[in-house]
């Protein structure tokens, strides 16, 4: 078998060539016969280059020549095969997920993913991907979307709207959330919101209902409000940060709306 660098290369064409974009050191070391310091020092030259890129250890992706300039694949079409190779249940969130449901309002600057527990983020290039730890992650909704290579999951439009409320620190603040939930609302199913409730602390619900009612949706609102008056035990705050001390009492949503809330037009 031929060995060095030009053989790494055939290697990744002969993958491209069969629809394969992605591969582990492991599996090059194998498929070029070589020890695993010559694999690596291969694919070290393969990447100076700009012909693969590593976002994870021992993780490599083909960078095609359209992407080059990025310095690596877009984050939708690398993200889940990672996720599959590290057997790690996921889905697009906040922000990237609002935008593929067409809020449009602030483009994201790093690729937001939901993963069970905390991990470190990852950076491709010019690309940056950050993981957000949520506990349910296997059980909350989410939709089948098509990339240029393979399918990537991101949350149902409910749940989207319920993750922003709960990670609001993570896309801008009440004011942004708000924003890119007037954007989304039209398209919101209360059944919908209840299903995703009740994957989340009941609190998130609290807010994200007021937000709605806020918002002019409080008809879209009304099964998640029958859902908070059945499982809210405490008043929690709008701003769990915030003082309550002036906040004003809103018994529909057992909440102290002790933060003003704007969504820009």
């Amino acid at each position: 078998m031929v060995t060095g660098s030009s053989s790494a290369e055939e290697y990744v064409d002969l993958l491209a060539g069969q629809g394969r974009h992605e591969f582990t050191t492991n599996e090059a070391t194998a498929a070029l016969g070589v020890s695993d310091v010559a694999a690596r020092a291969a694919l070290r030259r393969l990447s100076v280059r700009g012909r693969i890129a590593m976002p994870y250890r021992g993780f490599h992706i083909i960078v095609p020549p359209e992407y080059r300039k990025l310095g690596c694949l877009p984050p939708e079409q690398f993200v889940p095969q990672l996720m599959q190779r590290l057997k790690l249940a996921y889905y697009v969130a906040l922000l990237s997920a609002a935008q593929y449901h067409g809020a449009a309002h602030q483009r994201p600057q790093r690729f937001q993913v939901a993963v069970a527990k905390n991990r470190k983020p990852i950076r491709c290039g010019a690309v940056a991907v950050d993981f957000i730890a949520r506990k349910e992650v296997a059980r909350v909704p989410t939709k089948s979307l098509n990339t240029p290579r393979g399918v990537v999951l991101v949350s149902s439009i409910e749940a989207t709207a319920l993750d922003l409320v709960g990670y609001s620190s993570h896309v801008g603040g009440l004011d942004q959330t708000a924003t890119v939930i007037a954007e989304l609302a039209d398209q919101i199913h209360g059944e919908g919101l209840v299903d995703v409730a009740k994957t989340a602390p009941v609190s998130w619900s609290q807010r994200l209902g007021y937000i709605l009612d806020l918002l002019g949706h409080q008809d879209r609102a009304e099964p998640l409000a029958a859902f908070v008056r059945e499982n809210a035990g405490d008043v929690v705050a709008l701003a769990p940060s915030a003082s309550t001390k002036d906040a004003r009492r809103v018994a529909r949503w057992q909440l102290d709306a002790n933060a003003e809330v704007e969504a820009e037009a």
